[in-house]
């Protein structure tokens, strides 16, 4: 492998590994990240500084349409193969090894549900080159086996990571469950919101941006002991008993929307399986994204999340018009719930003002 291809070498390197990894060739990629190491590239800044961008950035592409989903799934799993290999160089293995012990194990986990599982292993094996004893737990960690393995291994904190909102009630009960057992939690990933303020709302001990700054502030000193009977009354609104309608009624709700889609578009009669599955994914997640909002009170989120959809699907030429007949539906089912009503209320504004600003013939 020649220097040339090195990803600290500049724009031709990086475009390399981007080859390999969009390709899937997993030993080309795997090759380039071990040519690094091998001319002395730091390991923390090989993970932190090219790995996890160019994950950020195969998000990126498939926002765009300019990748597919299969690709998409494709460059995560060879980046998390190259993560592996990194963990086994000889010089990493020398530098985790020569590195001054330090107290305190920690668990890594992703909130259950939670399958983006590559920034908490970014963390992991930071830590470990930081000298630190990890037990990464992976991806989709059910709470009752997280709270099972620090009852066994009593880790000084657990660094739980999401980065998908639609698993922040997950998150929520992970935390509290983490806390009764006296280990203070960590919370890290783009679930979490711009400044971690859901983690803040949702009572972690701490937060942090991503696997630097979490193996800073672990470094810093151990974080504060969590009460062991500290009461949980952070989401006072969720007395109105929306979240659990909204949650518990969303097959319905879901099949409400898809039948009144097709007498309001008729195109739908022509619809293929694929697309009627799409469509079906899409009012799913179009649900979801309403009941966390409503969980968490913010209409904000949803109001984002639906932002983000209509850039979505303008990279799919699809009319962002779409969308408020979804809203319109699900209102219909919620007129008996009055923050359901303003979320969607939020949410159609939202839709009707990119409508307004957007250029004739555009999506």
């Amino acid at each position: 492998m020649t220097r040339s291809a090195r990803p600290s070498g500049g724009t031709a390197g990086a475009d390399a590994l981007w080859t390999a990894v969009i390709d899937g060739d997993e030993y080309a990629a795997t090759d380039i990240v071990m040519a690094a190491l091998d001319d002395g590239m730091d390991p923390e800044d090989l993970l932190l500084d090219v790995i996890a961008p160019l994950q950020a950035r195969v998000g990126r592409e498939w926002a765009a349409n300019r990748i597919t989903v299969a690709q998409e799934h494709t460059a995560t799993a060879v980046n998390e193969r190259v993560i592996g290999a990194v963990a086994h160089h000889p010089a990493v293995r020398r530098r985790a090894a020569a590195a001054p012990e330090r107290p305190g194990r920690i668990a890594v986990a992703c909130i259950d549900g939670e399958w983006h599982a590559l920034p908490a292993r970014l963390l992991a094996e930071v830590l470990r080159l930081r000298g630190r004893q990890v037990d990464y737990l992976g991806a989709q960690v059910p709470t009752p086996h997280l709270i099972s393995h620090l009852h066994r291994t009593a880790p000084a904190a657990v660094a739980l990571s999401s980065s998908i909102a639609t698993r922040l009630p997950a998150a929520h009960a992970a935390i509290t469950a983490c806390q009764s057992t006296g280990t203070p939690v960590m919370a890290g990933g783009a679930a979490f919101g711009p400044g971690g303020r859901y983690a803040d709302l949702l009572g972690a001990d701490a937060w942090a941006p991503d696997a630097r700054a979490a193996a800073d502030r672990l470094a810093r000193g151990p974080l504060p002991r969590p009460h062991p009977h500290r009461v949980v009354d952070d989401l006072p609104h969720l007395a109105d008993h929306t979240y659990a309608h909204v949650t518990s009624t969303a097959p319905r709700l879901v099949r409400h929307v898809l039948d009144g889609l097709r007498s309001r578009i008729p195109a739908m009669a022509g619809y293929t399986d694929e697309q009627r599955d799409r469509a079906a994914e899409d009012v799913s997640h179009i649900v979801e994204f309403a009941a966390t909002a409503l969980y968490l009170d913010d209409p904000g989120l949803f109001t984002g999340f639906m932002t983000w959809t209509i850039d979505i699907l303008a990279a799919r030429d699809v009319p962002a018009r779409f969308l408020l007949p979804v809203l319109d539906l699900l209102d219909e089912q919620l007129t008996d719930y009055p923050r359901a009503t303003d979320l969607l209320s939020r949410a159609r504004t939202t839709v009707q003002e990119r409508i307004a600003n957007t250029p004739p013939g555009g999506a």
